[in-house]
């Protein structure tokens, strides 16, 4: 039996936000609360819709520089606490971690960094680090959570909301999953290409 799970609040982190309006302006009509970080939370409200900031619900500030934005026990925990388990949700409760059903990234561009013939520097800072992670753990936890990890996702998630409203079943998590596994190991791979050529 399909496993319906419905999405309640979203978190947005992404560096391409063209092809993002008409997703965000579907989420907000379903009544989706939306959690975002510096440019794209600016975004979101330049839409005229209302974004909360991921610092209100982890207390901290982006830190080092940008560096340091998601990386923190109430996002993360919001993403990979399982649904079913009456621990993870005392825990939830007991920290005051707010579930994240649905998660939209799309990672700081490495590639087309090193094409620029960039510093390595500035090469460097295009590591994505809090995206990735976001990614891995949305998709490690698909039975629960929509991981949307490239702008090229951007359309079937728009399909999705469309079709199903703000639901979803256990295949389509899974397919998106499939998908942020393939991004991710992509990019690193990018990555590990970089450091092997010196």
């Amino acid at each position: 039996m399909a496993q319906t799970r419905k999405i309640k609040r979203a978190l947005v982190s992404v560096f391409h936000k063209d092809g993002l309006d008409d997703i965000l302006r579907r989420l907000h009509a379903l009544g989706v609360e939306l959690l975002s970080t510096g440019g794209t939370q600016q975004f979101i409200e330049s839409l005229g819709i209302p974004c909360r900031k991921v610092e209100d619900v982890t207390t901290y500030p982006s830190i080092l520089g940008g560096r340091v934005k998601t990386l923190h026990p109430k996002i993360f925990g919001g993403i990979l606490g399982r649904r079913e388990l009456e621990g993870d949700r005392q825990q939830m409760a007991q920290y005051e971690i707010p579930d994240i059903d649905l998660v939209v990234v799309d990672l700081y561009p490495f590639e087309d960094t090193v094409a620029s013939g960039a510093c390595e520097a500035d090469v460097i800072e295009k590591i994505d680090i809090g995206g990735i992670s976001l990614i891995r753990a949305a998709a490690k936890n698909f039975r629960d959570v929509i991981i949307v990890p490239s702008k090229a996702e951007y359309p079937a998630l728009l399909a999705l909301l469309e079709k199903k409203g703000a639901e979803s079943e256990l295949e389509d998590r899974r397919w998106f999953a499939t998908q942020a596994f393939g991004v991710s190991s992509h990019y690193d791979t990018a990555i590990h290409d970089y450091f092997m050529k010196g």
